[in-house]
């Protein structure tokens, strides 16, 4: 069995042009996206790096409370590694909100981007603000991380 971190391949869409052209889709995808920053940064591996023990105790009660299922006579009609997968997700989800990421050590981050605040989800995505944490540009990446057992 193999513990797989990824995405679901979504698109990214366009910004309008005009003020009456629409969104269209992007020709780039999260997919596209993931492997771009695991490239670049290494960004699963290193979160995979820290918090090691954090998916080893996942998957460990995940697999237990199957066992307990299966011991007081129950069936397990789902994923027995279901919840290890959901807490991996919200916990490398909150890897990347909480900033945890811009200070394990990854270079390159915090990204120049982050610190000036860019938001391609606000009408003038460039305007500086107030920084943000790595990799949340849009957070199309973050939601759309996933953890399966295969």
């Amino acid at each position: 069995m193999i513990l797989h971190l990824g995405v679901i391949d979504l698109p990214y869409a366009n910004a309008p042009r005009g003020k009456r052209a629409k969104v269209s889709r992007g020709t780039q995808t999260t997919g596209d996206v993931a492997t771009w920053l695991e490239n670049r940064y290494g960004l699963m591996e290193t979160y995979v790096r820290v918090h090691e023990n954090v998916i080893a105790d996942s998957v460990g009660d995940s697999i237990k409370g199957a066992i307990e299922t299966l011991a007081m006579g129950g069936r397990i009609d789902h994923d027995p590694f279901g919840t290890a997968t959901s807490k991996i997700e919200d916990d490398f989800k909150q890897f990347l909100s909480s900033g945890e990421v811009d200070t394990v050590g990854i270079p390159g981050t915090p990204t120049k981007a982050a610190e000036r605040g860019v938001n391609h989800r606000l009408k003038h995505p460039y305007r500086r603000r107030k920084a943000r944490p790595s990799f949340l540009d849009t957070t199309l990446f973050q939601s759309s991380f996933k953890a399966w057992v295969d």
